[in-house]
């Protein structure tokens, strides 16, 4: 460290090369934290057992999947220490000298204790995505995943609940253990995904209200949950319309009729045109 300054380490695994660089941090309990930069090989996971799923995010159930049994459900660990962090960080508030005046020992205890209840709703989050993606990198080999960004979600009522969901933690994990594990990882914007049967690929003409729970198509008559609906929309997107690489930003696809009318994202215009152009040619 600069100024001769030795620091006791302990490893949490051993590094696979020589690092070429390290960051040292803090973090707000005042742990201190060395991240190396190393090369290593990467490491193809074993055959998968279940050939594909899809994924759409929410917020009543964090991840909604075409297979049951791979469901994130909503834990809500900010929720439960809710009461404990409020009477912390009013505990805090009360230890506040005025400004110009050095923090008491009473303050910045008050402050750790706020800051490690929080850290532990956090960790509890980081914990339950890391092994809910794991189950599903290892028993599936194409992983379409919903294309959601929660940021909007921050200014709106559901804005508590969805930073209690983690939605965007769960994601970058899914992503980044597929990219490791050599799966096929296409992720899918989510437009139109709840309104599009995953039978035979009609557009509800009406957009679905937070509280129609329900899907029911009046084309063909198939009728399910709406997120799983939209869940099996996504993974017939990534398979029908011919993905291409791993971890794209890919064009949703209109399957009436059996036919690959791709639609660019964003770009909507194109739904008319009988023979619209591969969207997936040419994405690295």
């Amino acid at each position: 460290m600069p100024g001769k300054v030795t620091i006791p380490v302990v490893w949490s695994r051993e590094l696979p090369c020589e690092p070429s660089s390290v960051r040292v941090y803090q973090d707000n309990l005042g742990h201190w934290y060395a991240s190396f930069v190393v090369q290593r090989d990467r490491t193809e996971a074993p055959e998968a057992a279940l050939a594909g799923i899809g994924v759409d995010w929410g917020v009543k159930s964090t991840a909604t999947t075409t297979d049951s049994r791979f469901d994130l459900p909503h834990l809500g660990h900010r929720r439960r220490c809710a009461a404990q962090l409020a009477t912390a960080q009013r505990a805090w508030a009360r230890r506040r000298r005025p400004k110009g005046h050095a923090a008491s020992k009473g303050y910045l205890e008050a402050k750790r204790r706020a800051a490690r209840i929080a850290k532990k709703a956090a960790r509890q989050n980081t914990h339950d995505a890391r092994v809910w993606a794991k189950a599903v990198i290892e028993q599936h080999a194409l992983i379409a995943v919903e294309d959601f960004k929660p940021r909007f979600l921050s200014k709106t009522r559901m804005a508590r609940k969805a930073a209690d969901a983690a939605i965007g933690a769960c994601k970058r994990e899914l992503i980044e253990r597929g990219r490791r594990a050599g799966r096929r990882v296409v992720l899918v914007p989510p437009a139109y995904t709840t309104m599009t049967c995953s039978v035979c690929g009609t557009r509800a003409k009406q957009r679905l209200g937070l509280g129609v729970r329900v899907f029911d198509c009046a084309a063909c008559g198939y009728s399910a949950d709406r997120d799983v609906n939209a869940a099996r929309t996504i993974l017939a997107t990534a398979e029908r319309d011919r993905a291409s690489a791993d971890d794209i930003r890919h064009s949703i696809a209109s399957f009436r009729n059996g036919g690959s009318d791709a639609v660019r994202a964003g770009n909507p215009g194109l739904a008319g045109r009988e023979n619209p152009p591969d969207s997936s040619a040419g994405i690295r």
